[in-house]
């Protein structure tokens, strides 16, 4: 049975690349369309390469390859006489993330170029787009392979001031998914209860606000109680208190006369969903505060001790869940009415025909991975490998918490510039979330629904 599981599991996944000679196996697969699939395809592919920058920050990883003969620093005899070696050094750590992370954005922003201009699928460069996954895939593998071959002189330098603006860029994307994630959330759900009028409904929207409202206050209880001294810590103070009223405020935007009027199914949903984020937000910030005074760290708020050692901190853990979901999110997620209204109608996918064999579905009934792209494409092809290319800086930015790859590993996990991008972004947030609520307001004579 294992094996029948495993073989079908394969197929499903041969379903997806979009090959003509996968069509034979995948007659028990579900169908997809094209668009999705690859996608999801890239999307395998950029968390693949996240993986493997993860697996270059292994606490050891440095000393085991001290003992691998072909290391300069092993002291393997036969490695010496043939004067084999290699700077093993250069192959673990941030600078490796950098140089994993340099291969896969160049991988993404040479295919935004390939593709720019792509209309429909008949261009000839669909094929690219859509297919040869494994020769893609060989070449971020020989790419990355290059990579560490680059001298390390200046490039860590350089490509970390890349990686700040792409990874900048990346957040306000980011910010947009969420956003737009809240709204579709809450039209879901209400539009269920005023079809159902169902009380299960208006239940669940009231347990989950209010669950949303009580995280969100304990954290920012946990924040004074934990980053702030009575004496000290004013700009912890600040960032703290300055969010906790901006998010009272949008809370209290969101179920004005006038806004409710425009969008009925606003409402204080969304605003939970924002506030609990932006605590999130505000929590890395603090995280990353150089004052030692300021800035327990996670080890020493549970009761432990970091003896000194630079580590993977918790709020960079969920930092990266949160990213891996917008992934997942932009490669899954249909638009919908509430996408005109986040900015996010170009970054999902346009529902471009149906599962049932629409005309622009699929070409037999037999087509497992269907084109329904052959009208116009369901999403901009080039725009779309940008983001993924952003995507993979704002991974590059994250691993290295936003710091030089060759500053002190010390400093790792609390310099200022992390903390200010974290804050930034919160700012931004919030920003972005209130345009949402007013935009009807202030723009009457523009299409939202």
């Amino acid at each position: 049975m294992g094996a029948v599981l495993g073989l079908c599991s394969a197929a499903q996944l041969a379903c997806c690349c979009g090959s003509a000679a996968c069509s034979l196996c995948c007659s028990a697969c579900p169908s997809c369309r094209n668009s999705t699939s690859s996608r999801i395809m890239y999307a395998v592919m950029l968390l693949l390469g996240t993986i493997a920058a993860c697996i270059t920050l292994s606490p050891g990883l440095e000393d085991a390859l001290k003992k691998v003969p072909f290391c300069s620093s092993s002291n393997d005899k036969v490695t010496s006489t043939l004067n084999l070696s290699f700077e093993c050094e250069s192959a673990v750590g941030y600078l490796a993330v950098y140089r994993i992370c340099f291969a896969l954005s160049a991988f993404f922003f040479l295919m935004a170029l390939v593709m720019i201009g792509v209309k429909t699928s008949k261009d000839p460069r669909a094929g690219i787009q859509n297919g040869f996954w494994a020769i893609k895939y060989l070449l971020v593998i020989g790419g990355i392979v290059g990579a560490f071959f680059i001298p390390e002189g200046s490039f860590g330098t350089t490509w970390m001031y890349f990686g700040m603006i792409g990874g900048f860029l990346f957040i306000i994307i980011q910010l947009i998914l969420i956003i737009d994630f809240a709204h579709s959330w809450a039209e879901r759900w209400v539009g269920n209860y005023e079809e159902t009028e169902s009380k299960a409904w208006y239940a669940a929207l009231l347990i989950f606000t209010l669950l949303n409202y009580a995280l969100a206050i304990t954290g920012i209880v946990l924040l004074f109680v934990y980053f702030t001294l009575p004496d000290d810590c004013a700009l912890n103070k600040f960032f703290i208190s300055f969010n906790l009223i901006l998010c009272v405020i949008v809370s209290v935007t969101s179920i004005l006369p006038n806004v409710q009027e425009r969008q009925p199914r606003s409402g204080l949903l969304q605003s939970s969903v924002v506030t609990l984020y932006i605590m999130y937000l505000t929590w890395s910030a603090v995280a990353n505060q150089p004052d030692e005074k300021c800035n327990p760290g996670f080890l020493s708020v549970i009761g432990l001790k970091s003896e000194g050692k630079a580590t993977f901190d918790t709020e960079s853990i969920v930092g990266l869940a949160i990213w891996m979901c917008c992934v997942l999110y932009s490669s899954l997620r249909t638009a919908s009415s509430s996408s005109k209204i986040t900015m996010s109608e170009h970054v999902l996918v346009k529902d471009n025909g149906a599962g049932d064999g629409g005309e622009s579905g699929r070409t037999s009934d037999d087509a497992k991975v269907w084109d329904n792209e052959e009208e116009s494409v369901a999403y901009s092809w080039s725009f779309f490998h940008v983001m993924f290319g952003l995507a993979t800086l704002y991974v590059m930015m994250t691993l290295t918490n936003w710091y030089s790859p060759n500053s002190s590993l010390k400093l790792l996990n609390a310099n200022a510039a992390s903390m200010w991008v974290k804050i930034i972004s919160s700012w931004m947030c919030l920003i972005l979330y209130t345009w949402t609520l007013v935009a009807p307001i202030l723009l009457p004579n523009r299409e939202f629904n």
